[in-house]
């Protein structure tokens, strides 16, 4: 099903693990780049290198840090 959404851009927060990664992924595999964020920096670059490797025509950019971070 075409959603509409290849080459868009969409944020993710909380996405190294979980329901945050499951939404990624599922973004990711309809063609939409991705920026993930979470707090632990190993884990969440663990998952960008993931979702390269599973979805390599969407973008994926990991940035840590929480909301609260400056």
């Amino acid at each position: 099903m075409d959603l509409g959404v290849k080459g868009k851009w969409a944020l993710v927060c909380a996405a190294s693990k979980g329901l945050g990664k499951g939404c990624a992924a599922a973004l990711a595999a309809e063609g939409v780049n991705v920026v993930i964020t979470a707090r632990g920096e190993e884990t969440l670059n663990a998952t960008a290198a993931e979702l390269r490797a599973a979805y390599p025509k969407a973008a994926v950019v990991a940035v840590a840090g929480g909301i609260a971070t400056p």
